[in-house]
């Protein structure tokens, strides 16, 4: 197959450019808070509307924030360590999920904080809606022609145009013309798996009442678990390339503990069985009509 090559600018208004990359992760966040306003007329979850706004622009600037520094840190310091600006050009791409994780935990710590509410009832409300944002995420890495696996000869690799300057140097060994050989699009795979699988799992295990840090662990553990798996068809960042074994990736160092997580978080849940409240403790305030 020959890569669907788009362009990575959705709109250009003279020297304003709106890039698809960006723009998937307004429809992951978009999207995330759609739903959880939707399921706050289930009768069994304590929330309201408005409840979930704050929640999600809470949300929104850890993973914006999170995620460009996770990626920053963990997979690139000496480049940007280097180029400070560059850190704020997130539409080239550039974005790590763990790093948005820790970013979107210290967001709704600081929200339970502020709310009084319990940590593992904002997480276990969120963690549901989280794939539709990485399914967007990974389109937008297919869309930037990024992340690409290893080549291999199976009916769906596809071949990356070597002209594109994104795809010469890495894919093409440097030759401007022809294709590549074909890759393995690693970026699809994780949508499918990270996204529309892991949405289907949370979802459905959170449709009914589960003891508190159920949900967030059946999110972690899974998506622990099909991270590292992807990675073994994904290859790993130039700048980093394995880090031991011939085969071990930052992505699959990350997700370990995230496995780990999921698996004490599932056992001290059903131990416990604890349940969150199903009435609202931070009901919104009534505005009295003059």
């Amino acid at each position: 197959m020959i890569y669907p090559q788009i362009d990575p600018v959705a709109v250009q208004i003279g020297p304003l450019a709106v890039h698809w990359y960006g723009l998937m992760y307004l429809v992951g966040i978009f999207g995330g808070w759609a739903l959880l306003v939707w399921r706050t007329r289930r009768r069994d979850v304590a929330w309201g509307p408005n409840q979930v706004g704050d929640l999600a622009f809470y949300a929104a600037i850890g993973i914006v924030v999170g995620g460009r520094l996770g990626y920053v840190l963990f997979y690139n310091f000496p480049f940007y360590f280097a180029h400070p600006m560059n850190i704020l050009f997130v539409w080239d791409g550039g974005m790590s999920f763990h790093g948005g994780l820790i970013g979107v935990l210290v967001a709704c710590g600081l929200y339970a904080w502020r709310h009084k509410r319990h940590f593992f009832d904002i997480m276990d409300f969120l963690a549901p809606v989280v794939p539709i944002g990485l399914a967007a995420g990974r389109l937008g890495n297919f869309i930037n022609g990024e992340l690409w696996g290893k080549i291999a000869h199976v009916p769906w690799a596809m071949r990356l145009p070597c002209a594109d300057p994104r795809f010469t140097a890495r894919y093409c060994d440097g030759v401007p013309s022809g294709y590549s050989p074909p890759h393995q699009p690693s970026q699809l795979y994780e949508l499918l798996l990270e996204g529309v699988l892991l949405f289907i799992i949370c979802f459905w295990f959170s449709m009914k009442p589960r003891p508190r840090m159920a949900v967030s662990g059946v999110f972690a553990l899974g998506y622990g678990v099909f991270r590292f798996f992807v990675e073994f068809f994904r290859l790993p960042d130039p700048q980093l390339g394995y880090l031991a074994f011939g085969w071990l990736t930052m992505g699959q160092v990350l997700s370990l503990p995230l496995i780990a997580i999921g698996i004490v978080l599932l056992v001290l849940a059903y131990r416990k069985r604890d349940f969150a409240p199903t009435e609202n403790p931070d009901p919104p305030k009534q505005v009295e009509k003059a």
